[in-house]
């Protein structure tokens, strides 16, 4: 219901008392009577409305009427678009209405209220203009009972419906439930409730053209039924809103509050984060699967509460999403040329490890879409290994990343960890990928070898994924939740040691064997590189200082023993040093060093023993050895004494170097007469075998033939070939078997100025391998046998001061 004309500033709402209504029912009708169309309402019986009027011919009418007997027609216009209506657009039955007041108002329409009488029906019309003029005649009422039961039940209806839907729709003002309270005539309440039900024009026109009370009063109570339904449903659907808006306006409220004091300390606000996020989406290469993945955590975000710890995870994932190079991948060089001399500029030697290389990168031309094969460089501390990284990448042109796997204990450094713990991260593996921002870069896996197990998992098999070339397409990173494709990366792994490193993990790789360098390359390494880095980092150019190759030559052999360059480089580091003190504190000081230079500077030379021992001891044997950080030479020393036929042996060794030399000691034992030896001698005589550096761990197969020459030498106190080295394995029946570290021990072997070097014929392949330039200056033996050693070996001169056994 709206009850129009009616609002809460009201005074009063005028009603009809059964004593104005019997008043009205007896006044009699004129003949003819001016017609006031309306646009949007229908006025009925009783009823006090204000019209307001806008047309010209309506304002005249009613200004006429208004001075005259105040009496005029009104009628419902059929279409209330019609801006002028005729007779044929209005209404033929109407509502006969008094004048009660004219008020201009300020807009220049004129309001007047008016209160309906009687129905009245056109007879015909006398003229249009300037307004509609007709006769008229009343409608008589049907008769109805206003005293049954059934009429009253009607209106007792109408009452409780009209009061009910006052009082829950809240647009209605509490003073019309009063009014219902208060009308006491049956025909005006129809009337009134007609009136200001929420009708359209045509329907309350059919209300008013009905003249049986009683089915005017069933109609009306339809309607309001139909009224009150939907007031119902209204109420219902506003409530469901308005309890879900109360709760999104809360958050709203509480988002929009902390907005403002994020903005007001300086922060950035979550929807920006949102929306900057939405933006470099839109800008990345990912596939659909990826994209779809990110919406749905974007949408996760955007449902979560800031505030709670979980917020910041998932906006570090989200991060990490956008962060990633998916799909991104920088161009590759396949200038071979170029790439070679890349690898020349920056490395002496290395030649298989360079050839490996440029094998890569002409495959990779030829068909531009080759897995990245996975390269493991092992060799001593020092080499060049891990720089190596640096030029392959230079060289390919590719982006460079280095991840040192030496002590790492936990799984989760590779796979990283599960986004339900608090502080988890993406594996080093994604990080790094990350970091590189491309999708293909060469990956350095330094000291892969150094890998080691505990309680939180096994990194070195959380790797085998990743070194797999046939699965790393798909990587799956626990915090990432999705694969993520290695495929393209060039991973290039660095050991010392192979044994340490998993038989698996072993497999997938390709090995490359970085050896030892030459001193003369040493000295080349030390004059292209050492030394213009070291000047470089202490300020000085290579007018401050000068190292001739003789003078770098006497530092590599008498300050460092190692394989690689480490050692040094250091030691160039302090006659740099020296130079730059000397020109800081403007001291005169030799630019182009020599040898006694170097000694005042480094000291006198410490590693001198490692030079050949002269031979003429008995049962001294110099024999080669392969360590960590490179080959070696060791000497083995064994003395005579009276006693009972002991056999000791010191030095530190280990339980086959032991083993090695209680074999000698046997084969000896048993071919004592092939070596023209009394065989009580073993009984009458201890025997002591010592390999000096007792603090050095010893061990291996590998000096057996030099125990078995020390220990005839010894028992036959003849002399020991002179510049003679030996390496290989024995056994009880006097063969001898191959052994490793081949280059390693020819390296060390030149480096003592030895000339000759016994080993088993199984190793010629391994010296067949080595470049010419390693052998230069050296004699080869291959044996197979312990007598072929002896022969080469022992000579036929007795040594100085001879013992008679």
């Amino acid at each position: 219901m709206a009850f129009q004309g009616i609002d809460e500033d009201s005074e009063l709402i005028p009603l009809l008392t059964p004593e104005d209504e019997e008043e009205m029912h007896n006044e009699q009708l004129p003949e003819t009577l001016p017609i006031l169309p309306l646009r949007n309402t229908v006025l009925f019986p009783g009823v006090v409305v204000p019209i307001t009027a806008g047309r010209d011919s309506s304002i005249q009418l009613i200004n006429d009427a208004n001075n005259g007997n105040k009496v005029i027609g009104v009628v419902a216009q059929k279409d209330e678009a019609t801006e002028n209506p005729r007779f044929k657009d209005i209404n033929t039955v109407g509502t006969v209405a008094r004048i009660l007041r004219v008020l201009k108002m300020p807009d220049g329409n004129t309001t007047v209220i008016i209160q309906g009488k009687k129905r009245f029906e056109i007879s015909g019309v006398l003229v249009e203009k300037p307004y509609i003029t007709a006769t008229i005649r009343e409608t008589q009422e049907d008769p109805t009972d206003q005293t049954s039961e059934e009429f009253l039940a009607i209106i007792e209806s109408i009452k409780d419906l009209a009061l009910t839907i006052i009082k829950e729709n809240p647009n209605l003002p509490s003073e019309a439930s009063f009014a219902i309270k208060n009308i006491q005539s049956n025909s005006f309440l129809i009337n009134f409730v007609s009136s200001n039900l929420n009708l359209e024009v045509h329907e309350k026109q059919e209300l008013l053209e009905i003249g049986n009370l009683q089915e005017r009063a069933l109609a009306t109570l339809k309607y309001m039924n139909v009224e009150y339904q939907k007031l119902q449903l209204q109420r219902d659907i506003q409530s469901k809103v308005r309890s879900d808006m109360d709760q999104q306006q809360r958050e709203y409220f509480l988002h929009q509050q902390m907005k403002t004091i994020q903005e007001e300390l300086g922060g950035v606000s979550y929807d920006e984060e949102v929306q900057e996020m939405q933006l470099r989406a839109k800008k990345k290469k990912w596939g659909k699967k990826v994209a779809e993945h990110f919406d749905k955590e974007l949408a996760k975000l955007q449902r979560m509460n800031p505030q709670v710890a979980e917020y910041s995870i998932q906006r570090n994932y989200l991060d990490l999403l956008l962060d990633l190079p998916w799909n991104e991948y920088s161009q590759d060089k396949f200038d071979l040329k170029r790439a070679e001399r890349i690898l020349d500029r920056d490395h002496y030697g290395l030649e298989d490890v360079k050839r490996r290389i440029i094998e890569y990168l002409a495959v990779l031309k030829l068909r531009n879409d080759m897995k990245s094969p996975i390269l493991c460089l092992y060799g001593p501390p020092g080499v060049g290994k891990t720089s190596l990284g640096k030029s392959v990448a230079e060289a390919l042109g590719r982006e460079y990343v280095r991840m040192s796997l030496g002590g790492l204990r936990d799984e989760a450094e590779i796979r990283g960890h599960r986004k339900t713990y608090i502080g988890a991260m993406p594996g080093r593996i994604v990080q790094s990928i990350k970091k590189a921002g491309t999708s293909n870069p060469v990956f350095i896996l330094d000291e892969i070898d150094k890998l080691s197990s505990a309680h939180q998992g096994d990194p070195s098999s959380a790797m085998l994924e990743v070194l797999d070339p046939e699965q790393n397409n798909e990587f799956y990173d626990n915090f990432l939740e999705m694969g993520y494709d290695l495929s393209k990366v060039m991973f290039i792994a660095t050991a010392n040691n192979l044994a340490t490193i998993q038989p698996a993990l072993r497999d997938r790789m390709e090995i490359i064997n970085v050896t030892g360098y030459t001193i003369e390359e040493k000295v080349e390494i030390a004059k292209r590189h050492l030394l213009p880095k070291q000047l470089k980092e202490h300020g000085l150019n290579r007018d401050h200082l000068k190292i001739g190759k003789r003078q770098l030559e006497k530092i590599v052999e008498g300050y460092t023993r190692e394989s690689g360059v480490r050692g040094l480089e250091k030691q160039l580091a302090k006659m740099v040093r020296y130079a730059a003190k000397s020109i800081a504190m403007e001291e005169p000081y030799q630019v182009k060093v020599t040898n006694e230079d170097i000694e005042k500077v480094l000291g006198p030379a410490r590693l001198e023993r490692d030079k050949y021992e002269n031979n003429e001891v008995a049962g001294v044997v110099t024999g080669l050895a392969w360590t960590q950080v490179g080959g070696d030479i060791l000497f083995i020393e064994s003395i005579i004494s009276r006693g009972k036929g002991a056999l000791n042996i010191t030095g530190n060794l280990g339980k086959v170097m032991k083993e090695s030399a209680a074999i000698a000691m046997q084969f000896i034992r048993s071919n004592a007469e092939t070596y023209g030896l009394n065989p009580e001698i073993f009984d009458k005589y201890n025997v002591h075998i010592h390999v000096p550096e007792g603090a050095t761990p010893k061990d291996g197969p590998s000096a057996g033939i030099a125990m078995l020459t020390s220990l005839v030498s010894l028992f036959t106190q003849k002399k020991v070939k002179k510049s003679l080295a030996m390496t290989g394995e024995i056994t009880l029946r006097g063969k001898v078997l191959p052994v490793g570290g081949i280059k390693e021990k020819i390296l060390a072997a030149k480096r003592a100025r030895i000339k000759e070097i016994i080993l088993c014929e199984g190793n010629r392949k391994d010296i067949e391998e080595i470049k010419e330039e390693y052998r230069k200056g050296l004699t080869f033996h291959y044996v197979t046998d312990m007598s072929e050693v002896i022969e080469i070996a022992i000579t036929n001169q007795k040594v100085k001061n001879a013992k008679k056994l």
